[in-house]
């Protein structure tokens, strides 16, 4: 019987464990590198996406800030272009009935007077061409209408007549100038506030159309940022799922006090040992090892 042979068992014993851990520590690592490597992975993706997504939030945010605040100041320009085109059209209006009033005054003054420089040319005309009639006394009438101031028919004041319809000429003519300048003053107000009130309801519509773009804008925004901001919390889920799974495979990949090259060293150096052991002995190289130590 070998004398050796208990001592032998145990260190074959001890070498088979050694590979047994080998090999186990060989599966270990390989799922240790599987599963680290998908959790890092997964980590990466999940802060890209994050980091993405807060970007894209922030520029949504100051977009929505942008769009708030043009759409208020539309609005404002929006009531005050309005307030003022109301204003305008309650002074144009003022002003037409105005200059209708003056005109319809004076178109009234000008017929006025020209009736009466017509009734004054005729009454001057029959006035010239009226001839004395003589007859003889017939009556005690006609006596009562001889001597001095009774002489001839009335002819009127021939010589003033003229002085008097110039006046009436001069009067009418200043209300027919009063009737043409007035025209000519609403004529061109009335073409400046059609041209203005066109400007302002287009400018009105303009600013209309693009308050309403930007509130379209705004709402699409606001939509666009809760689902970013729904994905970003699904991505911060995942993340912090991953960074999970990486501190729970630590105790078993990462903090075990040495490298996996340093433990394959460590025990292959153990092995070596252990086989150095066995062959000192296996004086009659029976064992596998010791034969090949040997040959």
């Amino acid at each position: 019987a070998d004398p050796f042979g208990k001592v032998k068992d145990l260190i074959q014993k001890l070498i088979e464990r050694l590979l047994a851990e080998s090999t186990a520590e060989a599966t270990k690592k390989g799922f240790c590198d599987t599963e680290l490597g998908k959790a890092k992975q997964d980590r990466t993706h999940r802060m890209e996406e994050s980091h993405k997504l807060a970007g894209s939030i922030r520029v949504l945010d100051a977009k929505q800030e942008e769009l708030e605040l043009e759409i208020e100041q539309l609005a404002e320009a929006i009531e005050t272009l309005q307030a003022d085109l109301e204003d305008a059209a309650k002074i144009r209006e003022e002003e037409r009935k105005e200059n209708l009033k003056a005109i319809s005054q004076g178109k009234e003054g000008f017929n006025a007077v020209k009736q009466a420089i017509l009734i004054l040319k005729t009454f001057y005309a029959k006035g010239s061409r009226a001839t004395v009639l003589v007859e003889t006394k017939a009556s005690p009438v006609d006596e009562g209408t001889e001597g001095p101031g009774f002489e001839g028919a009335y002819k009127g004041k021939q010589a003033a007549s003229d002085g008097i319809i110039g006046m009436m000429e001069v009067l009418q003519s200043d209300f027919q100038r009063t009737i043409d300048t007035t025209t000519k003053e609403e004529e061109d107000a009335s073409a400046k506030f059609v041209e203005y009130e066109r400007a302002s309801k287009a400018d009105i519509a303009g600013k209309t159309t693009k308050k309403e773009l930007d509130q379209e804008d705004l709402e699409t925004t606001r939509k666009t940022i809760d689902s970013k901001m729904t994905d970003l919390k699904t991505a911060m889920d995942l993340l912090d799922s991953a960074l999970k799974r990486i501190e729970e495979l630590k105790p078993t990949c990462i903090d075990t006090g040495m490298s996996y090259s340093e433990r394959v060293e460590k025990r292959e150096q153990e092995m070596a040992a252990l086989k150095r052991a066995l062959c000192m002995l296996d004086s009659e190289r029976i064992e596998p090892e010791c034969t090949q130590q040997q040959r």
